[in-house]
């Protein structure tokens, strides 16, 4: 019998993408410049922490590059998250998810490599230093794609697992400090694969040989 299309993390994943388009629009027509409420601040702060972190590593042009890595921490944030609702389980515990956001990394190294260098400049950097280093990168490239989307899936699927056998063992009170836990965890892992992301991208557009 074949699998279905629609997967639970697929369906879980597109209701939050819902959420995140929602939730755009709200803070887009509602927020203002005098007398903010206390969530149009910590969006505010969010998203002047996302800033800042980009701007580290692209001082160059980091709006070019701000959009992605923005979406990136919220989307993999609440796909964390949503594991710890009764009855849920993390998109992100999922490997076609993980492996997917993974593909979206691997694609805009070049894309933004090429916007900021130029194909023919891009394209010189996998012969450097010698022109049979080419493979190398190529594998450097696949290899670290491949680590994004099992790493990710690794800790959440992992985190997941405990809980359950968690709550089959000793009850439904005991397992507050592995959801606290939990919660750390899906904060730190969307942290990390965001983080990354933007490494890999900062140095596709060399930013990070320009700081130096």
């Amino acid at each position: 019998m074949a699998e279905p299309i629609l997967t639970e993390s697929t369906v879980t994943s597109l209701c939050i993408m819902a959420i995140v388009v929602v939730l755009s629009v709200f803070c887009v027509r509602s927020f203002k410049l005098k007398s903010p409420g206390y969530f149009q601040l910590i969006v505010e702060d969010l998203v002047s922490f996302i800033e800042k972190s980009v701007t580290e590593q692209i001082p160059k042009n980091p709006h070019e590059v701000l959009p992605l890595i923005g979406t990136l921490w919220i989307y993999i944030l609440l796909c964390n998250l949503i594991g710890l609702i009764p009855g849920l389980h993390s998109p992100t515990a999922d490997l076609s998810i993980t492996s997917a956001l993974a593909l979206i990394v691997f694609f805009s190294v070049p894309y933004y490599g090429i916007r900021a260098e130029g194909i023919l400049a891009y394209l010189k950097e996998y012969f450097v230093p010698f022109f049979w280093f080419f493979p190398f990168h190529v594998i450097s490239e696949i290899t670290r794609t491949v680590t994004l989307a099992v790493r990710l899936y690794g800790n959440m699927s992992s985190m997941e697992i405990g809980i359950g056998i968690l709550l089959l063992l000793a009850g439904f009170l005991s397992p507050v400090a592995f959801l606290l836990l939990h919660l750390i965890e899906a904060i730190l892992q969307a942290y990390i694969f965001g983080i990354l992301a933007l490494i890999y991208i900062a140095s596709g557009m060399e930013a990070l040989a320009q700081k130096k």
